[in-house]
């Protein structure tokens, strides 16, 4: 199952900035791991805020109940709010299999 998944990650105002840069770090490390896994499909960045960074991802997960467990793998889960949207496949999808 595909999951739209718009995440907004909110840094508090005294984390040092070498913190941020670790987390961030961490945070390609393991979204490289999640694509190679397949559960992280693509990424999108909405044009930067100054207080807060919104990413909107695609992944797969076998059910909300997986998804949760990926999402929250995420280094940067412990700054973010994630809002979920599954997704089915539509009938006149181009990209469907017949």
């Amino acid at each position: 199952m595909e999951f739209l998944v718009t995440m907004t990650t909110q840094v508090p105002d005294d984390t040092p900035e070498p913190a941020v840069e670790g987390v961030r770090v961490l945070e390609a490390a393991r979204a490289r791991e999640l694509a190679a896994a397949g559960h992280l499909l693509r990424l999108w960045r909405p044009p930067l805020q100054e207080d807060r960074w919104h990413t909107v991802g695609l992944f797969s997960a076998e059910d909300a109940w997986h998804l949760e467990k990926v999402l929250a793998s995420m280094p940067l889960h412990i700054w973010r709010t994630d809002v979920v949207t599954p997704l089915w496949r539509h009938p006149n999808d181009p990209s469907a299999v017949r």
